[in-house]
């Protein structure tokens, strides 16, 4: 094979072709040197290679600068102890508490999104088509989750806020003594972030599935499997990079969001309970979660401890790094037990 005849070749990735006998070697096509090219289609070639080393720069900058300011600040104090009542955030306690809530929260949120999500997706991958009344239904709820999907989170708030202070459901949030319902505690919060992580994690499964070659589904027909079976057995499990994907997607939202928590879990830091019922007082309960406890910490903020708020955004930014190195692993072994690449991964 001939080496590149000059360093330009090494820059844009290119090498002549081979020449196949009987046939002259071609400029043009798939493998034609970018220096060859019209200068409009070199300045887009140049523009996605400096969109694409950007983003690694950037992300790599985030990554290291948060590692380097936590690593900085982090103590076990901090993540063990809870947050104090104080003037300032400077010496009262650590974020226990906050952490404990951004576990809850994310828990809620997905354990409501994730049945929600698989099921409409199914639905209109495998259901959805036919006749004219499926076919505006499928719209209908398309619309609806991409509706939702552009929503701010503000409204989110807002709209749950209203909701939850209905006497329906005033059973499910925080009530003061003299009978006046709040609407604020980790359900109603849990609630509307479910609706944040609903539609990542219905697009990455409607599209895996509907990225599954048909003989799968005919193979499943032709050994006797009904409808509901083939989806259960073969259609979701050659997914589970794609739910994956789309349930990490999600917790992203959820961790991240900082309206829907100011507004439905309370000003306060520290978790506080309500009523005598384990498990269900700390539900109806209020709190806070990372992000607000980094808000308040932040230079922005009032609790005038930059410090831990870099410690807490530290936390914050391990799970999330962890929570990416899980779908890959996932996506992994799903390529090795079936021997298809994953669809949807996150890279």
């Amino acid at each position: 094979m001939r080496l590149p005849a000059s360093a330009s070749q090494w820059i844009w990735g290119w090498r002549d072709p081979e020449p196949v006998l009987g046939q002259g070697v071609s400029s043009q096509g798939r493998r034609s040197s970018p220096m060859s090219w019209r200068w409009g289609d070199r300045l887009v070639l140049a523009a996605a290679w400096i969109a694409g080393i950007s983003l690694c720069v950037i992300a790599g900058a985030i990554v290291l600068y948060m590692g380097y300011r936590g690593i900085q600040y982090l103590r076990p104090s901090l993540i063990f102890s809870r947050p104090q009542v104080s003037s300032d955030q400077a010496g009262s306690g650590g974020f226990l508490d906050p952490l404990i809530g951004t576990v809850l929260l994310t828990l809620i949120g997905i354990v409501l999104a994730l049945p929600l999500a698989l099921s409409a997706a199914v639905w209109i991958a495998e259901y959805g088509q036919g006749g004219r009344a499926l076919n505006l239904l499928a719209r209908v709820i398309e619309s609806s989750i991409e509706i939702v999907a552009g929503t701010p989170d503000i409204v989110i708030a807002i709209f749950g806020l209203a909701l939850f202070q209905l006497p329906l459901l005033a059973p499910f949030s925080f009530t003061a003594e003299g009978g006046g319902v709040y609407g604020n505690s980790f359900i109603a919060a849990g609630a509307m972030m479910s609706l944040l992580a609903l539609p990542p994690i219905y697009a990455a499964t409607r599209d895996g599935l509907q990225a599954v070659p048909a003989h799968m589904r005919e193979a499943a027909f032709a050994l006797g499997k009904t409808r509901i079976t083939t989806i259960r057995r073969v259609l979701l499990p050659s997914v589970r990079s794609n739910i994956a994907t789309g349930a990490t997607l999600g917790i992203s939202r959820i961790i991240g969001s900082t309206a829907i928590v100011l507004i439905l879990l309370g000003s306060t830091l520290r978790i506080e309970t309500q009523g005598s019922v384990p498990g269900i007082n700390l539900l109806r309960g209020t709190g806070s979660s990372l992000t607000t406890y980094i808000y308040e910490n932040s230079p922005a903020g009032e609790g005038g401890a930059p410090q831990k708020a870099y410690a807490a955004a530290f936390v914050l930014l391990i799970f999330v790094l962890v929570l990416n190195l899980l779908v890959d692993r996932i996506g992994r072994s799903q390529a090795s037990a079936t021997g298809l690449t994953p669809l949807g991964a996150v890279v």
